[in-house]
């Protein structure tokens, strides 16, 4: 078999299974562990999949710049938002992590909605200008330009001072197994942070991210309590995370 025929192997194995266990090809194809994983490699340097220990899981196709995210799955997203904007309550302290499908739900909100919405996105904040009913908390750090979100030690300290009745979280991958990733060390700490100071977690995840795994892990599937998926994603790409403790909502 050719290079090229055993790398698009692996990646439809990737589409089918979720994830390629390079012992169990090797002996598949009878060649050696090593040719396997050196097929991995090249494909991980060309960003078309994650090594984990012992093989490879899909990568998220959604780390790219947020300008480029804005252009993808946009009826699903909107859809997603309008599930998200459902989930809000007057009088509700509501912390909104940066991405596009949580830009879905300030679009989504009701006209006369009254919550504090707390954010690190000035995406988000801006969104909000023409919402005279919604107190907005903007939490100032870094720039992550990538995300359009504040980072480190200043965002940091300000989380810290906060006790919110719900977090969106924003991820690139949720994956039953190895949870809740995105692709930025200093941002997966932050969204770990505004976790903790929230007294429940919401993601929103168009069907890319289901299964696909990025580099940094945020959290496990069971550190949320709603994971909103599109309408139409099949029953069996949610049925792993069934077990996990989580409430699984279907927009539209």
């Amino acid at each position: 078999m050719l290079t090229s025929q055993r790398k698009r192997l692996i990646l439809d194995r990737l589409a089918q299974d979720g994830q390629v266990v390079a012992k169990q090809l090797s002996h598949e194809l009878a060649l050696s562990e090593d040719t396997i994983r050196r097929d991995l490699r090249e494909l991980a340097a060309e960003g078309l999949l994650l090594r984990v220990h012992g093989g490879a899981m899909p990568v998220s196709p959604t780390v790219v710049p947020i300008a480029e995210r804005r252009s993808l799955s946009r009826d699903a997203k909107s859809a997603l938002g309008k599930a998200g904007a459902a989930m809000i309550r007057d009088g509700m302290t509501v912390v909104f992590d940066g991405g596009t499908s949580n830009l879905e739900i300030i679009r989504h909100l009701p006209a006369q909605a009254r919550f504090t919405a707390i954010t690190h996105s000035p995406t988000i904040a801006v969104a909000l200008e023409d919402r005279p009913d919604v107190d907005v908390v903007i939490i100032g750090g870094k720039l992550f330009r990538h995300s359009m979100v504040a980072t480190g030690a200043l965002a940091a300290e300000a989380i810290a001072r906060i006790r919110a009745d719900l977090f969106f979280l924003g991820v690139t991958g949720v994956h039953a197994g190895e949870g809740l990733t995105t692709g930025d060390m200093e941002e997966a700490a932050i969204k770990r942070q505004l976790m903790t100071a929230s007294a429940e977690t919401a993601v929103l995840a168009t069907s890319d991210k289901l299964g696909a795994v990025s580099p940094f892990r945020i959290g496990g599937i069971g550190e949320i309590s709603t994971l909103v998926v599109e309408g139409g994603v099949a029953d069996e790409r949610v049925a792993a995370f069934a077990g996990s403790g989580v409430s699984i909502l279907r927009a539209g």
